[in-house]
């Protein structure tokens, strides 16, 4: 990885990049969600966020298996271990197969008990299911992307990455306009859309696989339950990343239900849209930085590894100071634009949401790249509990304690108070490691 300044170099490339490429790839939630509420109204923002927490979990399962097989891939790379990475490639594309049937069936025949389970009523039903059916159906497409993207990247081509992800999602932002208006396909179109995005991305990473330009391939092995618990097992960081704000989604929309009812699921709609791009905003600076730490990991270079992190912590700094300036200034106009029946009760609740909410900015962040520098470095058990802090343990008592005492002021608060505690305690758990390594070094 050279010196500090091609080391600089590659880091601001392929964080730069993958940001780009994370932004584009948020950006089409926000067209569905802006069309849909245009054609649909509220109901229609509804429906959406009721079932979107399945998208999640399905964008977190294939994201685990393709970000912890790509950095298995990346740490087997840099050591000259290039069958065992493909190994790891192969198991991933089993585990993928085999999660997508589950998905596809459940589509096929349980799409409607699975939306009233989330809480779609009467008037919301109809949307939901149809929203969840042709999602669950394009299941193989968006976690097969998922899984080409973090290889394609930690093979070195992270501009290719890129393109695909933008390419797929601006086919997929007209393609929203497209089906919902000229075709009057309503919230079905929404999501055909979204589906077919992921199949234009891997069609642009395709010639780079067909040409065999590639390190990683197909190989005969037998599926291996180790090898796959090794690779979902650094991939749990991501997983919790997209299943947490699924999780979020649906016990918010839960509570905010009892609390203000649709109106008040909608303006969380707002928020929680939103909360998508800036979370894929540091999920990009994150996998941008995680090539880079496995593979100088992986060939001991630790001085490379240590530059890395404090440039990401500079990046993160400069990224969230922004982020937060923009929606807090700009709270009034973001929820204008979601709110297309000018309802001043939704508009006032989303501005209030706005603004508490993304308190949280900065911690999200550090928490995302705390958690990838940790599995990145073979630390898989620290950056699985960093996740899980911040996505389950702490978020779901401080949900339920604050929206019970604060009504929706604990709704917006949960989220910042959640991520902060889990930041003391990755900042402590670094400050052990680094204790730790100078009494190594004394010794």
């Amino acid at each position: 990885m050279g010196n500090s300044r091609s080391l600089l170099k590659q880091f601001l490339k392929y964080v730069s990049l993958n940001i780009l490429g994370q932004a584009a790839f948020s950006l089409y939630t926000m067209a569905d969600t802006f069309f849909v509420s245009l054609r649909l109204g509220t109901n229609g923002l509804t429906a959406l966020n009721i079932a979107f927490p399945i998208f999640c979990i399905i964008s977190g399962l294939g994201l685990m298996i393709g970000m912890g097989a790509a950095t298995r891939f990346s740490l087997a790379k840099s050591r000259g271990e290039l069958e065992k990475g493909n190994r790891y490639f192969t198991n991933a594309l089993f585990m993928i197969v085999g999660l997508s049937l589950v998905f596809i069936i459940l589509g096929i025949f349980a799409a409607g008990p699975i939306g009233s389970l989330l809480g779609a009523d009467e008037s919301i039903y109809p949307y939901t299911k149809i929203y969840l059916q042709v999602m669950m159906l394009f299941t193989p497409a968006f976690m097969l992307n998922h899984l080409l993207q973090c290889f394609v990247r930690n093979d070195g081509k992270p501009t290719l990455s890129m393109a695909a992800m933008i390419t797929g999602s601006m086919v997929n932002i007209l393609l929203d306009y497209v089906f919902i208006f000229p075709c009057d396909l309503g919230i079905f179109g929404a999501i055909l859309a979204t589906g077919l995005s992921p199949i234009i991305s891997m069609l642009v990473i395709s010639p780079y696989l067909l040409k065999r330009k590639n390190s990683f391939k197909l190989i005969k092995t037998k599926i291996s339950l180790k090898v796959c618990c090794e690779l979902s097992s650094s991939g749990v960081p991501s997983l919790i990343t997209e299943f947490s704000s699924g999780l979020i989604m649906f016990l918010f929309n839960f509570l905010i239900l009892r609390i203000e009812g649709n109106v008040g699921v909608a303006a969380f709609g707002i928020v929680s849209v939103i909360s998508l791009v800036v979370v894929a905003m540091f999920t990009g600076l994150s996998q941008g930085v995680q090539p880079l730490i496995s593979s100088n990991f992986g060939s001991g270079d630790l001085k490379s590894v240590k530059k890395i992190f404090n440039y990401s912590l500079i990046s993160l700094i400069i990224l969230a100071s922004t982020i937060y300036s923009i929606i807090f200034f700009g709270s009034d106009g973001i929820a204008d634009v979601f709110n297309s029946e000018k309802d001043p009760y939704l508009q006032e609740l989303a501005i209030e949401g706005l603004r508490l909410y993304f308190v949280a900015t900065p911690f999200i962040g550090f928490n995302i790249l705390a958690a990838t520098y940790f599995s990145s470095t073979e630390r898989t058990l620290l950056g699985q509990l960093v996740s899980i802090l911040r996505g389950l343990i702490l978020l779901i008592p401080l949900s339920f304690l604050l929206s019970y005492t604060l009504e929706m002021l604990g709704i917006w608060i949960t989220y910042p108070i959640s991520e902060a505690l889990t930041f003391l305690i990755a900042i402590s758990i670094f400050g052990l490691l680094f204790s730790k390594s100078r009494k190594k070094q004394n010794s």
